[in-house]
């Protein structure tokens, strides 16, 4: 019940959470029409085929570019967007994207001057088929598809073998199946994981290059190379591995046999385009001597050792996914610290600099690049370019950035990663709490400080269930609102006179409980938010015995030690201790989330914020708080983690305790109980700040036509 301290019951303080609905009501997507501006129409963009010894050849690698052939001319600085293969409430093998999703993308995306579209595996068939309208629609400006084919069978993670016939069978059967299905010939049964169905849309013609593979994992990668170190070398007719100064690897072996694979397969239906391997910076091919974890330069693998014979005209290239914030060598090496480019030290481009130079006669494509626009952070980058921690203005003109910096390193191309946010994703140091219940409940909902889960271009907004007042008088405290979402838990809290005094709020789920910052207040509290409104600040602990930094694998003397009063302030590791192989000893690294971040998150404002988490308008204290930092590891089934000697334990929590203290204005304090959900209820939205991106994209990738 809803009373005040010192006298009566005034209200009921019950909120029921309403994203359990029976059916699921999709939010039509908003866009606001001013948040871009349509890059100009520029030269045709529609495909010239040639001819290379019989095979018809969109794109093909040519030195260190690789050159779209359009009527206007060729392309040699491709841009475009990397698209995922789900929507929020669906893990990625589900591929639950719809036919209305994929056609009202490829407006926006033509629209805002995306002309390569990569994705990641084969989806389903209407998305060949929406691609295909699309672009018989707009065959000045189409969107050219860069296919990838991911590992279907990853037991090599485990088993720690490439080469077992299971893994090995699994990927030459989906080649095979891509290939078929981007030229509209291919049905195959429902298998878990995999799309399904009969594809009879033909998007040949505008298939510009293939990447195959995954982000290798290091020790699965080394192993497997031990155990099959006696692998022939593959001498394929269209692929082959080659040994240049140094011995190629198996997995190096292995790769060039798949390549070989799927252009075979192209060769048969007439085509050739280039084929690139995935690769990422933890299993480049260079040496890292001050990288200070071992399994981040344990292992390389070297397209150059991967190469296309004369048979194959469309060649091949370097496919990175490369960020500005990872691996620690990116921030530790010494030679990239003091790198100039443009007149100031890089070390990012400088990295990318030695990448590129290492691949003397081929070109390097950076396939994934960005920043999310999360409240929370995983590490800490270069030049403010962090892995979180960014408003949703910031991440993108940072994302427009970094496409101009790799156009000014003269590389081949830059794909942004993503399209949209996506709710399935985890990260290391929020992944213990989450891991409490089943993985399949982490895309249910959208955990602010899960940086993965805030990449898109687009964000899927949860749609707030609906504001409701629990608690009305006419002096003091006049009006308590709540309402909640599958982000945050809402409270507003409006008084009589505008505050001066601190305002303090306890939330309370497990057993055992503190009396609020600055004694008093109740004492059966877990977190805590005190708002100063004389500073302007608003602060959030955590019980120390419940903080979930004491999930991070920290060394006991690095872990944060709560104040005398038992209180934490909330933080995030975004980095461990280590050691140099140089001895220099680094700390642990953290970031202050418990410093909540003033201002506006209405997604109408041209101010708005997304890492916002208050705001004081006059009398009212609006606050919305992360579930994730209110000891939540799934709100969908109110299970909270408790940490006992390390590891999470999940604990059910019927509901949440809440105290509202506002000094003179008085105490007031209730529950909040909620129902579960098992659907996810999101609104799309275009995040703001996108014309730099576009102007970028505009600028930076056109047909230029040969000279007379």
């Amino acid at each position: 019940m809803l009373r005040r301290a010192s006298a009566f019951v005034v209200a009921l303080f019950l909120l029921v959470l309403g994203l359990g609905l029976a059916t699921y009501e999709r939010v039509e997507p908003w866009v606001d029409p001013s948040a871009y501006v349509p890059p100009p129409a520029g030269p045709s963009w529609a495909p010239a085929p040639v001819q290379r010894g019989g095979l018809t050849t969109l794109a093909e690698s040519q030195g260190k570019r690789i050159a779209l052939h359009t009527v206007s001319g060729d392309v040699t600085f491709w841009t475009g967007v990397n698209l995922g293969s789900t929507t929020p409430g669906y893990s990625p093998g589900e591929l639950e994207i719809s036919r209305e999703d994929y056609r009202r993308w490829f407006d926006q995306m033509g629209r805002m001057g995306v002309r390569v579209l990569r994705i990641y595996t084969i989806h389903k068939p209407h998305m060949y088929e929406e691609l295909l309208s699309y672009n018989e629609a707009h065959p000045d400006a189409p969107l050219y598809l860069m296919q990838g084919v991911y590992i279907p069978d990853e037991s090599y993670v485990h088993t720690r073998d490439l080469y077992a016939k299971p893994a090995t069978d699994a990927f030459t059967v989906e080649l095979k199946a891509a290939s078929d299905a981007v030229h509209g010939d291919l049905t195959r049964a429902p298998v878990l994981g995999r799309s399904s169905g009969t594809w009879t849309a033909d998007v040949s013609r505008w298939v510009a290059a293939w990447i195959i593979g995954v982000e290798w994992d290091p020790a699965a990668t080394f192993e497997s190379d031990a155990l099959n170190a006696a692998a022939p070398e593959h001498r394929g007719t269209y692929f082959s591995s080659v040994a240049d100064a140094t011995p190629t690897t198996p997995t190096e072996r292995w790769v060039a046999a798949r390549m070989d694979e799927l252009a075979t397969a192209e060769v048969a239906r007439g085509f050739s385009a280039p084929i690139a391997l995935v690769n990422w910076p933890t299993a480049d091919p260079l040496v890292h001597p001050h990288e200070p974890l071992a399994s981040e330069d344990m292992v390389g693998v070297d397209a150059n050792h991967v190469r296309p014979t004369a048979a194959w005209p469309g060649g091949t290239f370097a496919s990175f996914h490369a960020y500005p914030y990872y691996p620690d060598f990116l921030r530790h090496e010494p030679g990239y610290q003091t790198r100039l480019v443009g007149g100031e030290p890089d070390a990012y481009a400088a990295y990318l600099a030695d990448l590129d130079r290492h691949f003397a006669d081929m070109p390097l494509m950076i396939t994934e690049v960005g920043v999310p626009s999360s409240l929370g952070s995983a590490h800490y980058g270069t030049r403010g370019r962090d892995q979180g921690d960014h408003s949703e203005q910031d991440a993108l003109a940072t994302d427009a950035d970094l496409v101009r910096l790799i156009s000014d390193l003269d590389l081949a191309g830059a794909l942004i990663f993503a399209w949209s946010d996506e709710w399935f994703k985890f990260t290391w140091n929020t992944l213990p709490r989450h891991g409490v219940v089943d993985s399949e409940r982490r895309s249910l909902w959208h955990d602010p400080l899960t940086n993965e889960q805030w990449f898109g271009l687009n964000a899927e907004d949860p749609v707030p269930v609906g504001r409701r007042v629990v608690y009305e008088a006419r002096t003091g405290v006049r009006e308590v609102a709540v309402d909640h979402d599958a982000s945050y838990l809402h409270v507003d809290v409006s008084l009589a006179k505008k505050p001066k005094e601190r305002l303090r709020l306890g939330f309370d789920l497990l057993p055992g409980g503190l009396p609020l910052p600055g004694g008093g207040g109740g004492s059966a509290s877990d977190v805590s938010v005190v708002v100063d409104p004389g500073r302007r600040t608003a602060t959030a602990r955590i019980r120390g015995d419940l903080d979930p930094i004491l999930l991070d694998g920290l060394p006991p003397d690095a872990v944060p030690k709560p104040g005398p009063d038992g209180w934490s302030f909330q933080q995030m590791t975004t980095n461990r201790p280590f050691t140099l192989r140089d001895g220099r000893e680094l700390d642990a690294e953290f970031l202050p989330i418990g410093d909540l971040k003033e201002g506006v998150w209405d997604r109408r404002s041209t101010q708005q914020d997304s890492r916002a988490t208050w705001q004081l308008n006059g009398t009212t204290l609006r606050l919305r708080i992360p579930w994730s930092m209110l000891a939540l590891g799934d709100p969908t089934s109110h299970t909270a983690v408790q940490p006992v000697d390390g590891q999470p334990v999940a604990v059910q929590v019927p509901e949440i305790k809440v105290l509202v203290d506002a000094g003179k204005a008085g105490t007031v304090s209730g529950v909040v109980g909620w129902d579960g959900w098992n659907i996810a209820s999101h609104r799309e939205r275009l995040k703001p700040g996108i014309q730099p991106l576009v102007d970028a994209w505009s600028q930076l990738s056109r047909p230029v036509a040969p000279p007379a």
